[in-house]
């Protein structure tokens, strides 16, 4: 429904052009030292405007805290938060009232619930976002004094790749461009081919990867809530998102066993594998070795030219869409791809400590403690 997370959860709520965008936090421990500038600057890296190859969409997207933060710090107690809307022109889509937008959610949020809000998709909208992205931040907050962190970029926009691998990459320079990739060559060639995009009044996708640093080995369920699944199902809740793949992914079917198998070696307290192809997970458990993973976007939908679609009456006809829109919805995706990730390992995170916790008082029961 509108709840995503089981310890660490969000529920999100709010239509793109309503008053405002909002989520309430639940399960966030006590005592987190709270950020602001941290959270409104991972809000700037999403909001629209912020460059000319994104929606020129005028919202300052400032998160006001109601409740669950007092003196700086987390009361353990729900967090509500709301971002208002504030630039939403809501008569641009005025003739889309009773139209069918190809590859919209349109159609099925007509079909399934009998009535819709037209202006600028409503709940469908990528505007919810907004909700994921703060809560994201809290989740990182959570995650940083352990280590954690992550990050992602863009890898691909339409038939142009990133052909390096990541160890050849200075993450330092992702917030270096506007396309938030951390090649300067590439990222020029990415930024042609978005601009190509919106002269031709069309739009163009594209992947982003994801690195996940400094998770210990343990977090994840051998089952149902394995760590890889359910940072699939994070990222295939994102709009637009039409593909998630891990470690070798969908190539890792080229290699036999022998050739994708990582092989274990001695290091420190624990092991390190000699490769990477599991993508720091394995039977659903991470191992201790980096996550990574690329979640795949689609061309961005509205496009601002004629299209052929039909209308509530059935009646094929011509639309237009006029307004604000994005060519490329990944450069302000990025954020968006970090905040879930963030929020799935504060879960698995958290669920951790609770089985620590436990292993620890059965420990001392045996000893006479506890």
């Amino acid at each position: 429904m509108n709840t995503f997370g089981h310890l660490f959860r969000l529920t999100s709520f709010g239509e793109s052009h309503g008053a405002a965008i909002g989520g309430v936090i639940d399960g966030c421990p006590a005592g987190l030292e709270v950020d602001m500038s941290f959270i409104q600057a991972e809000l700037a890296r999403r909001k629209p405007g912020q460059s000319h190859i994104t929606t020129q969409r005028d919202e300052r997207d400032e998160v006001e805290i109601l409740s669950g933060v007092f003196e700086g710090r987390t009361l353990g107690t729900p967090i509500g938060f709301i971002v208002r809307n504030r630039d939403h022109h809501s008569s641009d889509y005025d003739s889309l009232r009773d139209v069918f937008r190809p590859s919209h959610a349109d159609y099925t949020y007509a079909v399934k619930y009998g009535f819709r809000d037209h202006r600028g998709g409503g709940r469908s909208s990528a505007r919810e976002t907004v909700a994921r992205v703060v809560a994201g931040a809290f989740a990182k907050l959570l995650l940083k004094p352990f280590g954690i962190t992550i990050c992602a970029f863009v890898k691909q926009v339409g038939d142009i790749v990133l052909d390096k691998e990541d160890n050849e990459l200075n993450f330092n320079n992702i917030e270096s461009n506007i396309v938030r990739c951390p090649d300067d060559e590439t990222a020029a060639r990415f930024i042609a081919r978005i601009e190509k995009a919106g002269e031709e009044r069309d739009t163009v996708g594209g992947v982003i990867r994801c690195i996940i640093t400094g998770v210990p080995a343990g977090l994840g369920e051998p089952v149902f809530n394995k760590l890889h699944a359910d940072l699939g199902y994070a990222m295939l809740g994102i709009n637009a998102v039409k593909g998630f793949e891990y470690g070798s992914g969908f190539d890792g079917v080229k290699l036999s066993g022998a050739e994708h198998n990582d092989l274990f070696v001695p290091s420190g307290s624990g092991l390190h594998t000699l490769t990477n192809r599991s993508g720091g997970i394995q039977g659903g458990i991470s191992n201790g070795e980096p996550i990574c993973f690329n979640v795949a976007f689609k061309p961005v939908a509205t496009l601002l030219k004629p299209q052929k679609t039909v209308d509530k009456s059935m009646k094929e006809t011509v639309i237009q869409p006029s307004g604000r829109h994005d060519p490329c919805v990944l450069p302000r995706a990025v954020p968006i791809v970090e905040a879930m990730a963030a929020i799935v390992l504060a879960n698995h995170f958290l669920s951790n400590q609770i089985n620590k916790l436990l292993l620890s008082c059965q420990e001392e029961k045996r000893t006479g403690g506890c």
